[in-house]
């Protein structure tokens, strides 16, 4: 019982030392920020290669979502008699909680490992160690622009999820099953509020860019430079990352929905 606490008391020791790293090199990187800005170049270049090289994965995973939420929806609502509420469901379903959360665990398998991959190479390459050699802060040349391009390019794809998400529930409902179009989207217009349900969701899609690119961001950084320091990196980038969404997730909907 004794080993058993005490290796209980381990693991939650190295979490709280890991969180404590996380948040110094979120420190850091904060302070960088400001050289970053100063050259926007670096951070366009970034949301290039970060948010439209993800366009493809969001958009279909995007539509095939509002495929079968409209479907899955159409059959418990058409049971109590209220198919007429399908397109409200919908649109909050997405615009609240799957378009900013499936984004972001998209985000942080597609473009977090991403990420992680290549700040790793470029530490085994010795590449960070050359630049501080040359009196240049790699957080500010090469970290600062990528954060900055994550948190900028994740309110734009879960914003984008979320629409084609919505044209895909328009195709099945009115199209295939046959929902009046006009009362699709009126009570989708007079149920859904700007600023509490869109204006959250984007909220929720920014600090999710903040969490997944810095989690993506800290583990390339701190890899060993080895290939397989780098393997273990990209994983522990999803799932870290995954985690962190999803217990944020709860935090946020507790806080933004919790009141009327």
């Amino acid at each position: 019982m004794i080993d058993f606490v005490a290796r209980v008391g381990a693991h939650v020791l190295d979490a709280l030392r890991a969180l404590g790293r996380h948040a110094f090199f979120a420190v850091e990187l904060l302070a960088a920020l400001p050289a970053a800005l100063r050259r926007p170049f670096l951070a366009v270049a970034q949301i290039h290669a970060i948010g439209n090289r993800s366009l493809v994965i969001i958009l279909s995973s995007g539509m095939a979502v509002g495929f079968v939420l409209a479907l899955q929806m159409y059959y418990a609502l058409a049971t109590y008699g209220a198919a007429e509420s399908l397109g409200l469901i919908v649109n909050l379903s997405l615009v609240r909680e799957l378009g900013p959360v499936v984004t972001a665990l998209l985000f942080a398998g597609r473009a977090g490992t991403s990420l992680t991959a290549e700040i790793g190479l470029m530490k085994a390459g010795e590449q960070l160690a050359a630049m501080d050699m040359m009196a240049i802060d790699p957080r500010s040349r090469v970290l600062a622009p990528r954060f900055i391009a994550g948190i900028v390019s994740m309110p734009i794809l879960a914003i984008l999820f979320s629409t084609i998400g919505i044209l895909g529930a328009y195709v099945v409902a009115v199209l295939l099953i046959g929902i009046d179009a006009g009362n699709f989207w009126s009570i989708m217009q007079s149920g859904v509020d700007v600023w509490r349900d869109v204006g959250n969701g984007i909220v929720k899609s920014a600090v999710f860019g903040v969490l997944c690119t810095l989690v993506a961001l800290y583990q390339g950084y701190e890899t060993k430079p080895t290939p397989e320091g780098v393997a273990h990196a990209t994983t522990r980038t999803v799932v870290v990352a995954s985690l962190a969404v999803l217990s944020m997730d709860f935090v946020l909907t507790a806080l933004m929905f919790s009141t009327p």
